[in-house]
């Protein structure tokens, strides 16, 4: 089994910066996608980034230049930078690691974007 934690949500003024972490941790393989997802209230869940163990990355146009994934393999963690925030960015923020044989998804950060 594979546990996810993610920590970094919380309430930003728009044009603000939040940091979210996703620690993997349990039977992890040597290669495996992170991704960060994100729904909103009423709305389906959306892909915003993924990053493969090579540090290959992806993004959803809305986020394009504003947002950054990483990850330290080190250290099991991805990470998603998000910058010049817009109150359209709130949702519940969720980290899902894939290593092609098993799927597994974090518990979601809150990020909510608002004066």
């Amino acid at each position: 089994q594979v546990q996810l934690v993610e920590s970094g949500g919380g309430l930003v003024q728009p044009g603000g910066s939040l940091r979210l972490s996703c620690a993997v941790s349990g039977n992890i393989r040597s290669i495996y996608l992170m991704g960060w997802y994100r729904q909103a209230p009423g709305k389906q869940r959306e892909l915003v980034a993924y990053i493969t163990s090579g540090g290959n990355t992806n993004y959803t146009g809305s986020v394009k230049g504003r947002f950054t994934i990483s990850r330290d393999n080190a250290k099991n963690t991805a990470y998603l930078q998000m910058n010049s925030l817009k109150p359209e960015d709130t949702a519940v923020y969720l980290c899902n690691y894939n290593d092609y044989t098993w799927s597994q998804w974090g518990q979601g950060t809150q990020v909510t974007v608002s004066s």
